[in-house]
């Protein structure tokens, strides 16, 4: 299917959900195991009857959703936003609380010239094979570990910072976050492409991105 643009997917109205680097997030309040559970099952219902199947984690007190379309890459389409709706109206029915402000989405980010050679590398380290590439990413297929991108840059001389953070947030509190960073001692390096994503350092120089969706395409 047809990768959705961020304006089409925040046009869409899924106000349980955000979008974030590559996927949609939901996160629900639970205050009853036993609600959880059959919630889940209801999702696992859904999505066995329409052959498309989200990413769901229970942890104490919440539970996290996420979708995304997996043919041809890792991005949103419309059975992902059709998917979405059913699961806002299962929660609906049990009750549960959305909590959409509070998604996240850690990624790891390598500044490298020789994508190529070192993208094999840490693939298999990371996820124990040399094949978990999609596009410019490696991706562990059990999420264990955060996926990890590699931005092309120019050769360079070491020392240089090579590594990097960026953390998704949902829009309404990336600006929030980044001035909690900066009362903490951190500073604003760069934000010429604010919404997108805006670079803060810590105390010592290291830097990190504060992504959201917003102004992409």
């Amino acid at each position: 299917m047809e990768k959705l643009s961020n304006q089409q997917i925040i046009d869409a109205g899924l106000g349980d959900w955000r979008k974030l680097a590559q996927a949609l997030h939901a996160r629900y309040s639970i205050g009853d195991y036993t609600v959880a559970a059959r919630f889940l099952t209801a999702v696992a219902q859904a999505a066995e009857e329409d052959g498309h199947h989200p990413d769901r984690k229970l942890t104490y007190g919440v539970i996290d959703v996420s979708l995304c379309t997996h043919e041809g890459g890792l991005w949103v389409t419309q059975k992902d936003i059709d998917m979405a709706r059913k699961i806002s109206g299962i929660a609906r029915e049990n009750g549960l609380e959305p909590t959409p402000s509070a998604v996240a989405q850690l990624e790891m980010a390598l500044d490298t010239a020789h994508e190529d050679s070192v993208a094999p590398f840490w693939s298999v380290l990371l996820t124990g094979s040399s094949g978990n590439r999609v596009q410019d990413s490696v991706f562990d297929p059990t999420g264990r570990v955060p996926s990890l991108w590699f931005q092309g840059t120019e050769d360079h001389e070491s020392p240089r910072q090579r590594w990097h953070f960026d953390l998704w947030l949902a829009p309404e509190v990336a600006d929030e976050r980044i001035a909690a960073a900066v009362a903490s001692g951190g500073s604003i390096v760069d934000d010429t492409a604010a919404p997108s994503f805006t670079v803060l350092a810590d105390p010592d120089g290291n830097r990190v991105c504060i992504c959201t969706s917003l102004d992409r395409s």
